[in-house]
């Protein structure tokens, strides 16, 4: 089960980030998972829990955002999300594509945190700083993800 390795990871990663912001408590960890990069959601939630006990995430909540395979068709010029992964076919079209957009991603996109001082209950939401090599992909040329 390599979503145990993962959930290291990505609790490695969020740790790292509310040290750096002075954080108390880590509340919540986003995370972005593509339909194609190959972890199973629900190993990985169980293995969240066991990685972050002990840790400023102990206790936090997991919010998995699922992101489907999307192509662009040079047929037709169009982007589309795949029906099926089982077949890299335009949504629009019909036309056999292997031009892959989105759907290989596993990046930590932001934690909620509660900082020293602040008055209980508010929180703050940061951004991780992304590295090649940690839990955020990025697109298949190693390039970080942008919103569409």
């Amino acid at each position: 089960m390599h979503e145990l390795s993962i959930a290291y990871s990505v609790v490695e990663i969020a740790s790292e980030s509310a040290r750096q912001a002075g954080a108390r408590r880590v509340n919540a960890v986003y995370l972005r998972l593509g339909a194609l990069c190959g972890v199973a959601r629900g190993a990985l939630e169980f293995s969240y829990e066991i990685a972050a006990a002990g840790t400023l995430l102990e206790g936090s909540t997991l919010v998995i955002r699922e992101l489907p395979a999307r192509v662009y068709c040079p047929a037709c010029q169009r982007e589309g999300d795949l029906e099926s992964v089982q077949h890299f076919l335009c949504p629009h079209c019909g036309a056999v594509t292997g031009d892959l957009r989105q759907g290989r991603e596993m990046d930590v996109e932001a934690i909620e945190v509660d900082l020293p001082g602040a008055e209980p209950g508010t929180e703050r939401r940061e951004e991780p700083e992304r590295e090649h090599g940690d839990a955020g992909t990025g697109d298949s040329q190693g390039n970080p993800e942008q919103e569409r």
